[in-house]
């Protein structure tokens, strides 16, 4: 498996652009310059129409980076969720906006810590103005920023588990900011109070979207741990070859040798896992599911790991704040989480294969 000269170009100006522009700051240039939020969107939606290996490649560049822009909410679940709904109209009117970055979504799905379509209560009924649905649930760990324009809801219908596309600013929805372990990450709690909203794609069809759905965010998510993950060992390699005790640099020692070696398996590891997700979205989608639960389980165990011997390895100043490891190893934390656990992916994989797993 290997990238296209044009995606290692790709990632050579993400990067580059990531380290003039720090922080939120770089979300405008990202995208109206780059074209980054377009990538996987279709050129009939205003798109470049490439897919989720150029995902990747900037996904792992903003792990590496830890950059907090809304990439993985807005661009890749909120437009991976209008495209997979097949609803037409709603991808020629919102998808332009997402794909220029001049509108941020969101999709408000997960319910009681929970991303399994199953386990959403929010439920929708008709009732709104138009032949509309009337929408009352909360939603938990909303990817977001401070300013949302485009709100996708999961709910459930008589038919079964539906999409919809709600107003930010409609009676009934009111929007709550939480603190998270990862400060980088934006996080929010959405609650809909018979909020009215307009159904997208079919009704009942919302089981199928969110599978999918997920499959993808765990295949980007997965790069953006690998890319953190380099990034640990990049810069736990540099502190060990200049950080001298007993007269020589401690990377020098055996044991601190065997252990950058053990945290370079695992990066590879992680690599090659985010890497075939990746390529099953483009070229076998019915391999998704399998090789999304794979790298999500592997990728975020191996980014928890480097972060840890990050931390141990750069001893004290690793634990202050004047350094980055802190930060790298929330982020491990909280995206190990996020869209599920390793055990509750390496469950659905064992499921899949009809085994089964303890948890």
């Amino acid at each position: 498996m290997r990238l296209t000269e044009e995606q290692d170009e790709l990632r050579a100006a993400v990067r580059s652009l990531l380290t003039r522009h720090q922080g939120a700051s770089a979300w405008r240039p990202l995208t109206a310059q780059m074209g980054a939020a377009a990538l996987a969107v279709p050129e009939e939606y205003g798109g470049a129409g490439g897919g989720a290996r150029d995902v990747h490649v900037v996904m792992e560049e903003l792990g590496r980076s830890l950059s907090p822009v809304p990439y993985l909410g807005s661009v890749v679940l909120t437009a991976g969720a209008l495209l997979a709904s097949g609803d037409k109209e709603a991808c020629g009117r919102l998808l332009p906006g997402l794909a220029e970055g001049t509108s941020v979504g969101a999709l408000a799905w997960a319910e009681r810590g929970s991303w399994d379509p199953a386990a959403v209560r929010a439920v929708a009924v008709p009732g709104g103005a138009g032949g509309g649905w009337l929408l009352t649930g909360a939603k938990e760990h909303v990817l977001d920023r401070p300013r949302v324009d485009v709100l996708v809801v999961a709910a459930r219908t008589r038919a079964g588990m539906s999409l919809f596309e709600v107003a930010v600013d409609a009676p009934g929805v009111s929007r709550a900011p939480v603190v998270t372990v990862d400060g980088t990450r934006s996080q929010a709690r959405w609650v809909l109070d018979g909020a009215e909203g307009r159904l997208l794609g079919a009704d009942g069809d919302g089981g199928r979207v969110l599978e999918h759905v997920r499959d993808l965010a765990c295949a980007a998510l997965a790069a953006e741990q690998a890319g953190a993950a380099g990034r640990c060992l990049e810069l736990t390699v540099e502190y060990a070859r200049e950080r001298v005790q007993f007269g020589r640099p401690i990377g020098s020692f055996q044991a601190v040798k065997h252990r950058l070696a053990d945290a370079y398996v695992l990066v590879e590891s992680a690599r090659s896992a985010a890497l075939g997700a990746a390529f099953a979205a483009d070229e076998d989608p019915t391999a998704l599911p399998r090789a999304a639960a794979v790298a999500k389980s592997v990728c975020s165990e191996a980014f928890s790991a480097v972060a840890g011997e990050m931390i141990q390895l750069h001893g004290g100043i690793g634990v202050t704040w004047e350094h980055d490891a802190h930060r790298y190893f929330k982020r491990a934390h909280g995206s190990g989480e996020l869209l599920g656990s390793p055990a509750r992916h390496r469950a659905r994989l064992a499921a899949g294969l009809g085994l089964t797993t303890t948890r």
